[in-house]
């Protein structure tokens, strides 16, 4: 049976993929919230920090300008309704209201059962078929807000 490599030697090994170990905190921050559930905490950072010779600082200063990192714990299922303008020319507020209405939660919460998250993010690069709802990173097009209580109530069942 073959070891896991340590969070530090992963790091490490795509690091050399780059000119400056600097220039790997991207894929180190992903490798890092994969290890830690699916969010970044504080020793994410200092553990990025060492295997990359950053301080704990920097390394939550990226995470925390890019909406993929997760600076809290999220549930089971992630869902993202894009707000951007295409979407929202297209109902993306009905969608998060109805995706509110069905989890119990507002934009940036998670249900208290662990299972949902719901976050209203400013684009998911879909603008050519609002409004765009990501799913466990899964895009679905055309979402409807007639449409959210069968989303809910699959995931539910997954």
């Amino acid at each position: 049976m073959r070891a896991t490599r340590s969070l530090a030697d992963e790091i490490r090994r795509v690091a050399k993929q780059y000119p400056e170990s600097r220039s790997a905190i991207l894929p180190a921050l992903r490798l890092a919230q994969e290890r830690h559930g699916g969010w970044l905490p504080p020793e994410a950072f200092e553990e990025v920090g060492d295997a990359l010779g950053l301080t704990p600082a920097y390394c939550e200063s990226v995470a925390s300008f890019y909406d993929m990192f997760h600076l809290r714990p999220v549930g089971r299922h992630l869902v993202e309704v894009c707000t951007n303008i295409c979407c929202a020319l297209r109902g993306a507020q009905p969608v998060l209201e109805a995706f509110e209405r069905e989890l119990g939660v507002r934009p940036g919460e998670t249900t208290e059962d662990g299972e949902f998250t719901l976050r209203a993010v400013e684009c998911l690069g879909g603008c050519g078929w609002p409004t765009i709802v990501a799913v466990d990173d899964y895009h679905r097009r055309s979402v409807q807000a007639e449409d959210v209580p069968a989303i809910v109530e699959e995931l539910r069942g997954a």
